[in-house]
């Protein structure tokens, strides 16, 4: 029994969860997942006449909503020295003023957001007139992320795809340089592995342009297709970070 229990509690997926759990950024994903599918689930037994049940998955949206508020306290400032850093970086103009354009933006999304959360909580007291202004300025910074994240990645998405061809058409006719060669086939694998990661990010901002756009009033759709939105990208998110956490492992 002892044993068996080892096994379970020392599986390397159970040690790869703590690991994922232990960090800020990784909690924040795992909620932020909960967090939609819960804004889903209530609107789709809300549909279906269960305003208990919906009432319970809307609570828990809700305090999750409030719960990564707190978690984060203190982003804004990581956003802005992001955007000083790609500032004094080099590279295409294009990426680079889009760049500092979605850090700047989200810096002011997440500033607001953190009002936002002071008020909830009780800290401060905001008029409602107040909180909702405060509320449409989040979302516009957020939106306005958002929109310079889909620019900048369609900008590397064309650089990457030139850079790619040209290195296809680099090599010689005749005998080859093994060493030559092997380098090549790394950079090949590298700017894939950029295009690939470029296209994903860009597939997670096409899906989480929904929230705020909703929020302003922008597109008329309903909380089962925000909802379901951004649980997917919320899933690609994690997906994403726990590789990055886990050095790749899957399992």
């Amino acid at each position: 029994m002892a044993t068996v229990a080892s096994q379970v509690i020392l599986h390397p997926y159970v040690s790869q969860s703590l690991k994922f759990g232990s960090v800020n950024v990784g909690r924040d994903k795992l909620y932020r997942t909960v967090q939609y599918f819960s804004r889903f689930l209530a609107w789709f037994l809300l549909s279906r006449g269960n305003k208990v049940g919906a009432a319970r998955w809307t609570a828990l949206k809700s305090h999750l909503g409030i719960g990564r508020k707190l978690m984060r306290l203190g982003k804004p400032v990581e956003h802005l020295q992001a955007a000083l850093r790609a500032a004094s970086s080099t590279g295409e103009v294009g990426e680079q003023v889009t760049s500092i354009g979605r850090q700047l933006a989200y810096f002011g999304y997440l500033t607001y957001d953190t009002a936002l959360w002071a008020n909830a909580v009780k800290f401060i007291a905001l008029k409602p007139s107040t909180a909702e202004k405060v509320t449409k300025t989040s979302n516009r910074f957020w939106l306005a992320g958002i929109l310079f994240s889909i620019t900048h990645g369609l900008l590397k998405a064309g650089r990457l795809a030139h850079d790619a061809k040209k290195l296809r058409n680099s090599g010689t006719w005749g005998e080859k340089d093994l060493s030559d060669e092997a380098q090549r086939e790394v950079r090949q694998l590298a700017l894939e592995n950029l295009r690939m990661d470029t296209r994903y990010q860009f597939i997670i901002d096409l899906l989480d342009i929904w929230i705020p756009a909703s929020n302003l009033g922008l597109v008329n759709v309903n909380d089962g297709i925000v909802g379901f939105a951004g649980f997917i990208s919320s899933l690609m998110g994690l997906r994403a970070q726990w590789l990055a956490i886990n050095n790749g492992k899957k399992n």
